[in-house]
């Protein structure tokens, strides 16, 4: 097979010509950046022997670039859609997360060995690294209810379980057509589902693009009868595959999916997916002898196959990177979708908010909460309160009329620089349960460390790697101040107190007798005579900004050394343990491999990975690990936005963003506020 004609671009990389008869490859922006980062140049033109033709699948126009071709003496690229794509269907716009390349023949077509055909015969498929990541992947997939198109409502409850399956698909659509698919075919798989399954009730399963008006099924109205229906609601597949008992498909991607939903699908065609003993097959392919695995299969298609993207960082990526990029693009849709209404947010976080949540109908904000509270319920949005802002009494009015209530905190990677400065976030928390500094309430946080336990291993790994990068970045909330030349042979026990904002909710709502930063400071020397004590005062209250302050005069009364303008990362590496009230620094020195003692009840008390001087919730019984904790904490709790892509992100792209420098920096009217703000400090409660 010719490698075809390599020319280099400007910084020397090889690319392959590939030339194209199809005016989308040059007009989809997504699809020609793919194509350019796995080395293509798509140009129009004629090609010569040494240049590549770019067909899409057995489309109308792949007809043109064949003939082209074979005129001309040149190989073809077969492009398809990846098998998980984007949200919504290409048709409405939405650009894929991935593609497949193949040089042999599209992946549906039977009649000659594709590129996935070669791997899943010839493949070893062996190599026990990238078959745990296959297992870990598919579990992932699953739990997030990830499928091609995946514009539904995942929390929907699928229809009361038994029932057999039956999958449409659009007429005539190239898969269906390679697979000899026609509408008697249909029809015959339909008879076979009600004859091998008497009595039992069939549902048949509408395409999305059907669903969406945009091309026919092979089922209508008139395939319905005393037990057959068809099935349209905007349910995730794999509730539908999981209260199945049979699934019947002719070439379905969801036949693919049944079987990573523990089914042997019944299949009428000649999909890729088949004849690999993992399928009941009507018409099997003969050449198709190996016998495979489920992880096997899965590695194949959907690890060594495509070319996956990552819309954050503008790169090819693994699979595991692409699932977590659109996992958050659709978790910021499914909660936005319905739109919201902002009360009392303050003017400077009004065009932050807008871009994390306002991305499907944009936020309303008003001031008043009555007016608020009946916008959100006239327009069917929920309410967005800024947690330590919340009304008395809002949450009970809001349950009462049916409306969702949102507390909106920052999250625990948030900025180079202070929220009191106005540093715009990179990630915020929504609660709609309470709020994580509060622990005389349930938060969501609570439940999702509460759930962590039974986290999937790949997510437990996940978790890991990511405080792997935290730390070696050493990364904190705010990563302020200089890495400080901190006293390293102070004697005996080195211990950090660090100071927090003393009007802050955390300590009012969390704290028990010690609620004070020099009470704290008394408390630790009383309890550690002999300790070398290290006092950092939090950087609001040094900036001046917010209440707290001790003296240095003072500090050194019980401290052997006050830190002033380092980084919280340096005290945290010069200690053996830190005492705090309710501080962040307390789970990031647990991040880190360091003793925690807690005088208040912070969100990671309670839990059995700190010392706890203060009466925590009885409610907090579950025993998580370290990456259990962080993995409720710093991946399934806060949403993060990416300020270069100006996308939701995963937090490792957060992280990466941190690390580098790219962040969010406050406007020139943001910088000129927070300057009045630390001359007017005292009045704090204007802006806050």
């Amino acid at each position: 097979m010719a490698d075809g004609r390599i020319d280099k671009d400007a910084g020397g990389s090889p690319r392959r010509r590939l030339f194209v008869f199809n005016g989308g490859f040059l007009t989809q922006r997504r699809l020609r950046r793919i194509l350019s980062l796995d080395g293509w140049d798509t140009r129009l033109g004629l090609p010569s022997p040494d240049d590549w033709v770019g067909v899409w699948g057995n489309s109308p126009t792949a007809g043109r670039g064949k003939a082209a071709a074979r005129k001309r003496g040149a190989p073809v690229l077969y492009v398809e859609d990846a098998f998980i794509r984007s949200r919504r269907t290409g048709r409405a716009g939405d650009a894929p997360i991935g593609l497949v390349l193949d040089r042999s023949g599209p992946h549906f077509d039977p009649s000659q060995p594709s590129d996935l055909e070669q791997l899943l015969d010839n493949h070893p498929l062996d190599d026990a690294a990238l078959l745990a990541r296959a297992k870990a992947a598919s579990d992932r997939i699953r739990a997030l209810h990830l499928t091609k198109y995946n514009d539904f409502d995942p929390e929907l409850e699928g229809p009361e379980p038994g029932y057999v399956l039956v999958i449409d698909q659009t007429r005539d659509d190239a898969a269906v057509l390679a697979s000899g698919g026609t509408k008697a075919l249909f029809r015959e798989m339909l008879v076979f589902a009600q004859e091998e399954h008497p009595g039992a009730k069939v549902l048949i399963k509408t395409h999305p693009e059907t669903q969406a008006g945009h091309r026919p099924g092979y089922f209508g109205d008139n395939d319905i009868s005393g037990r057959v229906s068809l099935y349209d609601r905007p349910v995730s597949p794999w509730r539908l595959l999981e209260g199945a008992r049979a699934v019947y498909t002719v070439s379905s991607q969801m036949g693919f999916e049944a079987i990573f939903a523990g089914h042997k699908p019944r299949v009428f065609g000649q999909p890729f997916y088949a004849g690999w003993g993992l399928t009941v097959d009507e018409r099997p392919v003969p050449r198709r002898m190996r016998r495979l695995t489920r992880a096997q299969l899965f590695l194949a298609a959907m690890i060594l196959y495509p070319k996956w993207y990552d819309h954050c960082r503008d790169r090819l990526c693994t699979l595991e990177d692409a699932i977590e990029a659109l996992a958050a693009t659709l978790r910021a849709h499914r909660q936005d979708s319905a739109g919201h209404v902002a009360i009392g947010m303050r003017l400077w976080k009004r065009p932050v908010l807008q871009k994390y949540f306002g991305s499907a109908k944009r936020l309303i904000f008003e001031n008043d909460p009555e007016r608020a509270l009946e916008r959100a319920r006239a327009k069917g949005r929920s309410l967005l309160v800024w947690a330590g802002k919340e009304p008395e009494g809002l949450g009970d009015k809001a349950k009462a009329a049916d409306v969702p209530l949102l507390r909106v905190e920052d999250g625990f990677l948030r900025s180079r620089g202070l929220g009191a400065e106005l540093v715009p976030p990179m990630s915020l928390v929504l609660d709609d349960l309470g709020i994580y500094y509060d622990p005389t309430r349930p938060s969501r946080l609570e439940t999702l460390i509460s759930a962590s336990p039974d986290l999937p291993e790949g997510e437990k790994r996940r978790a890991e790697r990511l405080i792997r990068k935290l730390t070696k970045a050493r990364l904190t909330k705010y990563n302020l101040g200089p890495d400080d030349a901190l006293p390293s042979q102070a004697p005996g026990r080195r211990i950090l107190v660090p100071g927090q904002v003393e009007d802050d909710a955390s300590i009012l709502k969390g704290c028990c007798d010690v609620a004070s930063n020099l009470a704290l400071l008394k408390r630790t020397r009383a309890a550690n005579p002999d300790a070398f004590i290290f006092y950092k005062p939090h950087p609001d209250v040094e900036a001046g900004l917010r209440p707290g302050a001790i003296s240095v005069e003072t500090a050194m009364e019980y401290a052997n050394h006050v830190i002033t303008r380092g980084a919280a990362h340096s005290a945290i590496d010069a200690v053996d343990e830190v005492w705090t009230m309710t501080s962040l620094i307390g789970f990031e020195a647990l991040l880190r491999g360091k003793k925690v003692k807690c005088l208040g009840a912070p969100f990671y008390a309670g839990w059995g990975l700190t010392k706890d001087l203060c009466e925590t919730p009885q409610r907090r019984r579950a025993r998580p690990t370290l990456a259990e904790l962080a993995h409720a904490t710093l991946i399934g709790y806060p949403r993060y936005f990416d300020p270069v892509s100006g996308r939701p992100s995963p937090p490792e792209t957060a992280a990466e963003r941190l690390a580098a420098g790219e962040v969010l920096r406050p406007g020139r009217a943001n910088r000129a506020l927070s300057k009045l703000q630390g001359v007017f400090a005292s009045f704090a409660h204007l802006w806050r």
